[in-house]
């Protein structure tokens, strides 16, 4: 019998706020890279709050997922686990002060699409694929998803 594959469910926002993307310094396998306020969805939890919660964790900013920008899947080279990735276009709300960060975030970095573009270190090119689609208006009413309790 074959093992089983099992895809890893997560989350990330897209937020532009004065010409700029709210992103995550982390550090990971070792490297500093650039990502989306992103995560693992977990037990029991709602993808939207997930979304939010990503986003708090990563960023100290509160968020509101607006849209469904794709569903990105991705298998990691670094050992071979494949994401599925829920990406939301979010509207930010409040910096909160002294917020206490994810274990491996360095901090939150507003950063332009130029910036983005011209990153060697994204974490994936999921991080590019996601802000271009956005930019090219790609985004799906929140009514599409559909979770049963």
């Amino acid at each position: 019998m074959s093992e089983r594959w099992t895809p890893h469910a997560t989350v990330a926002t897209v937020i532009e706020q004065d010409g700029r993307f709210l992103m995550v310094e982390e550090v990971s396998s070792g490297k500093t890279v650039i990502n989306q306020p992103a995560g693992h969805v977990e037990k029991g939890e709602s993808i939207l709050d997930a979304a939010r919660r990503e986003t708090l964790e990563e960023t100290g900013w509160t968020a509101e997922p607006q849209n469904l920008i794709g569903l990105y899947t991705y298998t990691a080279p670094s050992n071979g686990v494949t994401y599925h990735r829920y990406c939301f276009a979010a509207q930010a709300g409040e910096a909160i002060e002294n917020a206490v960060l994810d274990d491996g975030i360095i901090g939150p970095r507003w950063m332009t699409i130029e910036e983005l573009r011209n990153s060697p270190n994204l974490r994936s090119d999921m991080v590019l694929t996601c802000v271009e689609d956005y930019l090219a208006g790609r985004q799906f009413p929140l009514e599409i998803i559909v979770e049963h309790p």
